[in-house]
């Protein structure tokens, strides 16, 4: 498998991520468009789970300084603004999967990609903290963010409610992820070490919603 360049612009030598994994080297090998287009493809379809969103938010943001690559330097308001509309237009794809096809989507067997505890991640959040505010959280925990959305589509919330929430969701994260990556890459130390730095941030994301759930479970048990 090939892996990511460890070097970029102003950037020191790092252990590079799987190449499909790097947000950095992504958004250097296909630009913003291709950017928009895999975001889509985490949020909307189901085979698109593995990929880095935040990163991929991250290190546009970076983009946008400059820092990255002289070849890539688009406008961040112009980014941000894309990045929240595939976010919503992805989320959005995937509800409507699920109001199609129904709960034999989240009945199949255990394959090479597909495996049944990413949806039991997705019911989790559901139930611990209802439809709305679950739209929003899931937005940044990787792969329940990819699941979520058919998952509530196949259930019995409404369209409209899902949508007031998809937009507050794909706001605070595809604008605010993105952001993020802008203005805190124009720090050197982190500008050095983005990619280290793009981990540290979907960590920090995840871990106050794992423990919650976590305490969930203790409680049930």
């Amino acid at each position: 498998m090939l892996a990511a360049p460890t070097t970029s612009v102003g950037a020191v030598s790092t252990q590079a991520l799987p190449a499909f994994l790097d947000g950095q080297h992504l958004v250097e090998s296909f630009g913003i468009a291709g950017l928009l287009l895999i975001i889509f493809a985490e949020t909307g379809l189901l085979l698109g789970f593995f990929l880095p969103g935040d990163s991929l938010l991250f290190a546009a943001g970076y983009a946008a300084t400059g820092k990255l690559t002289d070849k890539l330097y688009p406008n961040i308001g112009l980014v941000a603004l894309g990045c929240i509309a595939v976010a919503i237009l992805g989320a959005q794809t995937g509800f409507l999967i699920g109001r199609r096809v129904g709960p034999q989507l989240f009945a199949r067997e255990d394959s090479r990609l597909f495996k049944r505890h990413y949806v039991t991640k997705a019911e989790e959040v559901v139930e611990h903290y209802g439809a709305g505010r679950a739209i929003v959280l899931a937005r940044f925990i990787p792969i329940v963010r990819t699941f979520i959305n058919p998952l509530v589509g196949a259930g019995a919330l409404p369209a409209r409610t899902f949508t007031l929430w998809n937009v507050v969701g794909g706001v605070l994260w595809g604008g605010g992820v993105t952001l993020l990556g802008y203005y805190l890459g124009q720090v050197s130390w982190i500008g050095k070490n983005l990619e280290i730095f793009a981990v540290i941030v979907v960590l920090i994301s995840v871990m106050p919603i794992a423990v919650e759930i976590r305490k969930q479970r203790r409680r049930s048990a």
